[in-house]
């Protein structure tokens, strides 16, 4: 059962907003400002927020996020690292992937490239139990 506190400190969230922003590039422009001034949130609290949590990342890295926007006009963001597939492209230096995933191979990724990319998803606390071996298989598909 949730105590009366609980109950009190829970806000009713408005929607739950997904984009992808390249890192220390949030603007009031598109897709950042219609996906969050539609919920009448702060758009340049957000940027400067978002600028600032990513300036530790190569300009132009795309970060996936995802804002909380709750009915008070107020907001919560989370950033995740960028995705394994664009840091096994950045490895292999291709700009795609396969046409025919398991007939044609792309670029050939060496074993050390796969453990760095590895050692930096386990950072990121949603990956964090992420194995090399998902890595690994994530890999032969591109």
């Amino acid at each position: 059962m949730s105590t009366l506190k609980e109950i009190l400190a829970r806000r009713p969230v408005a929607a739950t907003i997904r984009l992808t922003v390249p890192a220390g590039g949030a603007r009031p422009a598109p897709p950042v400002g219609p996906a969050l001034g539609q919920y009448r949130l702060n758009l340049m609290a957000f940027c400067k927020d978002f600028n600032a949590r990513t300036q530790k990342y190569k300009p132009d890295t795309p970060m996936a996020v995802t804002i909380t926007a709750f009915k008070d006009n107020t907001f919560e963001f989370t950033v995740k690292s960028p995705s394994v597939t664009w840091y096994l492209k950045k490895a292999a230096g291709i700009e795609s992937g396969s046409s025919r995933p398991g007939h044609v191979v792309a670029s050939v990724v060496t074993l050390k490239h796969i453990y760095e990319i590895a050692k930096v998803k386990q950072s990121d606390p949603y990956c964090q139990y992420m194995s090399l071996e998902s890595i690994y298989y994530e890999a032969e598909y591109i």
